[in-house]
């Protein structure tokens, strides 16, 4: 355990004798989240971590959703994503509002991937009625009110989505790669969400800003 200083740390923080956990400099994310798992694993009523990775844009703060930790997740994991990400964000003192993205529009494709995000969103409705939320949709629609207003006028999500819910770990990751470097903005993350403790895994890229901003955070969760 000495020599594996990520086990070491969640030991601590499991015993109460540290605040908050910081790791993932070194060494690959999985490795890390496994260890994060094993010993600290997560909150009550959680059943799977995620991640979010936030963006702060001159003209919005995005919330993206979840591009390190659930690889391919179903129905039931995505609207559990929602809940513990639109947590989250009111963390941040933003109010969600949630968009589940898609290559499908309102059902315009009848596809796996679609169908899981209509799922995903008949589940979060019934459980989470007071959260604004719509999909499954384009992110252009999601972004954009007045394209979304002329489409489908009937959508139950007002103004842009600041929470963008990725049917999968590929398109999150993309999306927030390219945002990162098309936006030039200020990046947060990535924030491991449900854990049973203020812990969290950066990457071996993050800039010493981006270090400096989760150490922040971790702390101030840690309270």
């Amino acid at each position: 355990m000495r020599t594996n200083s990520s086990v070491l740390a969640a030991m601590l923080l499991l015993e109460g004798d540290a605040d908050a956990l910081i790791c993932g400099l070194v060494g690959r994310y999985r490795h890390h989240l496994e260890k994060i798992q094993d010993i600290i694993g997560p909150a009550d009523g959680v059943k799977k971590l995620t991640s979010m990775s936030v963006l702060v844009l001159d003209s919005a703060t995005l919330f993206i959703t979840d591009s390190y930790v659930q690889e391919e997740p179903e129905a039931e994991d995505i609207a559990e994503i929602v809940r513990l990400c639109a947590d989250e964000v009111r963390w941040f003192g933003v109010e969600p509002k949630a968009a589940l993205l898609s290559h499908s529009n309102f059902g315009s494709h009848d596809s796996r991937s679609s169908r899981k995000m209509q799922q995903a969103l008949k589940i979060v409705r019934t459980n989470l009625p007071e959260l604004e939320i719509d999909g499954e949709m384009h992110a252009d629609l999601a972004l954009d009110a007045t394209l979304r207003t002329l489409r489908f006028p009937d959508s139950g999500l007002a103004g842009a989505a600041n929470l963008l819910v990725m049917p999968n770990q590929d398109a999150a990751n993309i999306a927030f790669n390219m945002l990162k470097v098309l936006g030039d903005g200020i990046t947060i993350g990535p924030v491991l969400v449900g854990a049973a403790g203020s812990a969290h895994i950066v990457t071996p890229s993050i800039t010493v800003r981006g270090l400096l901003n989760m150490t922040a955070l971790a702390s101030v969760r840690a309270r």
